[in-house]
C-alpha cells in the first residue's frame, strides 16, 4: 500500500485515488521571465518520478504542470528588454522545456499556459462573484477572505498573515487580506477584455481554473515547492472550494527547497548555513533568480542531465536539497558504479544493458527466486526498493537499494568467474540476466538509465583543460630546446581538433572553437 504525506493533515495517509485506478496530479510550474535555474528543476523531476512510479504500480496517471506566461515580473522584464511579453515568455518557456528534456522529464501530459485559458479564468472569477465570495472594485476583482470560515487550514496561518497589496490596490479592497483575482490594466500593459474591464488575472486564480479544466473540480495530488504553501496554495484552496463546495485536491504534496550549501554559498548571493525543516529555515538558503543563481543551461554544460536527475532524487523529496558542485561530483562518481557494471554485463552476456526491455509494472516484475541464493538476494533488494517508494516516494531509500543490488550483481560475476574466457554456466548466466533485468526495471521506475550516458561525463571539461595545459608545457619545453618540429606538430594537431593556440609574452593560451 502506497502512503503519501499530506500537508493538509500533516501525516502520512494511505493513497486512495478519487477515482479508483486513475490519478490526476497538478504541479505548479514556473513564471517564465528569466532562464530557469536548478531550483526550477526540483519539482518536475520529483513529480515526473512520482508519475512513473504510480504508473509502474498500475495507475493511469495524468500529470499537469502549468506555465505562468503573464505576470508583473514578465511585464517588467519585457519592458527592460524592450521586447513583447509574449516573445519573452516564448523564449523562456523554450529554455524551460529544453532543460526538462535534458533531465529526462518527459512524463508530463499537459503544459497549460495562463494566456491560453483566459475564458476559463474569467468564468471562474464570475462564479465567485455570483456566489458572494468575490467583488469588483474599480476594474479589479478581489476574493473576500473573510467569507471563508476555514481559511488557513493548509498552512495553519490565518488571514492576518496574508500580506496585502500596496498602493492603489489596497484602497480598493474591503480588507487587507483580500487577494486579486483580476487586475485592471495600466496603459501599455498586456490586457484581455473582461466584464470588469481590460486587465489580466491574478496569480492564484490561473491554477484553480486550469486544474479544474484538465483534472476536474476535485483531483488527487496537488504539488509544489514548500514556499508555495502560503499564500499561493492556501488561496487556491479558498477560491476553488468556495466555487465548487468540495475539496480541491485530496493530497497536498510539497517538496523541500534547493538551498546553497556552505561550500557553495555564492550560488544564492550570500553565505548560507545548512538548514532543513519548515519554510522559514529553508528560505534562508533557497536558491532563486533573485539571489543570483546561474541559468540551468550553464550547469548542463558541466554535468550530464542524468547526473543531475540522480542528484535530485538522492534526497527524500520533502527534505531540503543541499546544492554544491562537490556534492554533484560525488553523485557522478557513484553513478560510475552502475555504468561500469553495464559494461561488465555486456562483456559477459554480449548484450547491452540498454537493450533490456524490463517489466512495465511491479506485478509483471515479480518473480520466484526459488532456492537460488543470488536471486533470493535480488528479490530482497527489490522488496526494499518497493518498500521505500511505497513509503511516500522515498527515492533516496530506493536508490540505496539499487546500489546494494548492483554490488550484489558485481560480486556474483566475480564469485562465479563469469568474465573468464570459458563459456559461462547457463544457469548462472540466466541468474545474472534476471538480476540485471530487475535492476533495469527498478531504475526505469525512477526514470534512470534509459539510454547510454553522454560521451563526455561530468568533470571531463576540467580534465580537458588539464591535458591541454600539459601539452602547452611540453610544447614550451620543445621550443626552448629548439625542437620546433615537435612544437609545430602539437600546434597543428590541436588545430585539426578545433583547439586554437595563441603565443603571448606571458605564455601560450588555448581556446576551443
Amino acid at each position: 500500500m502506497i502512503r503519501v504525506y499530506n500537508t493538509l493533515s500533516k501525516s502520512k495517509e494511505p493513497f486512495e485515488p478519487v477515482t479508483p485506478g486513475k490519478v490526476g496530479i497538478y504541479l505548479c510550474g514556473p513564471t517564465v521571465y528569466k532562464p530557469s535555474h536548478i531550483g526550477h528543476m526540483v519539482g518536475p523531476v520529483i513529480f515526473d518520478t512520482i508519475k512513473r512510479y504510480l504508473t509502474y504500480s498500475g495507475y493511469d496517471v495524468t500529470l499537469v504542470v502549468n506555465v505562468t506566461d503573464v505576470d508583473d515580473k514578465l511585464i517588467a522584464e519585457s519592458s527592460e528588454r524592450k521586447i513583447p511579453m509574449a516573445e519573452l515568455a516564448a523564449e523562456m518557456t523554450a529554455d524551460y522545456m529544453n532543460n526538462l528534456a535534458a533531465l529526462g522529464v518527459d512524463a508530463i501530459d499537459h503544459f497549460p499556459r495562463c494566456t491560453e485559458h483566459m475564458d476559463e479564468i474569467i468564468r471562474f472569477t464570475s462564479t465567485l462573484i455570483e456566489e458572494g465570495f468575490a467583488y469588483e472594485s474599480s476594474g479589479d476583482v478581489y476574493f473576500e477572505v473573510g467569507n471563508v470560515a476555514d481559511y488557513g487550514k493548509l498552512s495553519h496561518q490565518g488571514a492576518e498573515a496574508l500580506q496585502g497589496d500596496g498602493g492603489g490596490m489596497a484602497e480598493r479592497k474591503r480588507a487587507g487580506a483580500d487577494f486579486a483575482l483580476w487586475k485592471s490594466a495600466k496603459p501599455g500593459e498586456p490586457a484581455w477584455d473582461s466584464p470588469w474591464g481590460s486587465g489580466r488575472p491574478g496569480w492564484h486564480i490561473e491554477c484553480s481554473a486550469m486544474s479544474r479544466r484538465l483534472l476536474g473540480e476535485t483531483f488527487d495530488i496537488h504539488g509544489g515547492g514548500l514556499d508555495l504553501v502560503f499564500p499561493h496554495h492556501e488561496n487556491e484552496i479558498a477560491q476553488s472550494e468556495a466555487c465548487h463546495g468540495k475539496p480541491m485536491a485530496k493530497y497536498w504534496m510539497h517538496n523541500g527547497l534547493m538551498q546553497a550549501s556552505s561550500e557553495i554559498g555564492k550560488v544564492g548571493g550570500r553565505h548560507t548555513r545548512a538548514v532543513e525543516g519548515d519554510l522559514a529555515t529553508q528560505e534562508v538558503g533557497k536558491i532563486s533568480k533573485s539571489k543570483g543563481s546561474s541559468a540551468f543551461g550553464e550547469m548542463l554544460r558541466e554535468f550530464p542531465g542524468e547526473t543531475i536527475r540522480f542528484f535530485l532524487l538522492s534526497t527524500q523529496y520533502r527534505r531540503p536539497i543541499d546544492y554544491s558542485e562537490t556534492r554533484i561530483r560525488e553523485v557522478d562518481t557513484g553513478l560510475e558504479t552502475f555504468y561500469r557494471f553495464f559494461k561488465r554485463y555486456e562483456r559477459v552476456t554480449g548484450s547491452s544493458f540498454y537493450q533490456i526491455r524490463p517489466p512495465a509494472t511491479r506485478d509483471a516484475g515479480d518473480f520466484q527466486p526459488g532456492d537460488d541464493a543470488m536471486l533470493q538476494t535480488v528479490a530482497e533488494h527489490r522488496a526494499r526498493f518497493l518498500e521505500a517508494m511505497d513509503d511516500d516516494f522515498n527515492t533516496a531509500g530506493g536508490i540505496g537499494a539499487l546500489f546494494d543490488l548492483v554490488r550484489r550483481l558485481n560480486k556474483f560475476i566475480e564469485d562465479e568467474k563469469l568474465e573468464e574466457p570459458k563459456k559461462p554456466d547457463t544457469t548462472k548466466l540466466a541468474a545474472l540476466q534476471q538480476g540485471t533485468t530487475t535492476l533495469c526495471e527498478l531504475a526505469a521506475a525512477l526514470g534512470l538509465f534509459r539510454k547510454p550516458p553522454q560521451e563526455m561525463p561530468a568533470g571531463a571539461h576540467e580534465l580537458t583543460g588539464k591535458l591541454l595545459d600539459l601539452l602547452m608545457e611540453i610544447r614550451a619545453d620543445a621550443r626552448k630546446a629548439k625542437d620546433f618540429a615537435t612544437a609545430d606538430r602539437i600546434r597543428n594537431a590541436l588545430a585539426e581538433l578545433g583547439v586554437t593556440l595563441e603565443d603571448r609574452p606571458g605564455g601560450t593560451e588555448w581556446s576551443i572553437d
